[in-house]
């Protein structure tokens, strides 16, 4: 199943207290940069991030992304756009360019 393009403009609207956030077709589903780190995107309709050291305080589970990639966290809350904005910005301070 492929996200829908509602659900990809209503994550990035809740994304929109970060700047420099962009978004990147792949396959259906959706890339997400912060600065032009890659920390995320959008797949089957989910918000996943990176799993990384910083993020771990934020007891998100772990999911799949798509058949054999590797685990991600699943972001439930997507309604709150000051915790998006902080695990955003704490998955990308472990990411390098």
């Amino acid at each position: 199943m492929a996200t829908t393009k509602d659900y990809r403009d209503y994550i990035l609207e809740q994304l929109s207290l970060l700047d420099n956030i962009t978004c990147k077709s792949m396959m259906g589903e959706y890339l997400l940069y912060y600065n032009g780190l890659l920390f995320g995107g959008i797949y089957d309709d989910r918000l996943l991030v990176k799993i990384v050291d910083s993020n771990k305080k934020y007891n998100m589970q772990e999911s799949i992304p798509y058949e054999s990639a590797k685990p991600m966290y699943l972001v439930d809350d997507v309604d709150n756009q000051e915790l998006l904005r902080s695990i955003v910005l704490d998955t990308c301070k472990n990411l390098k360019k």
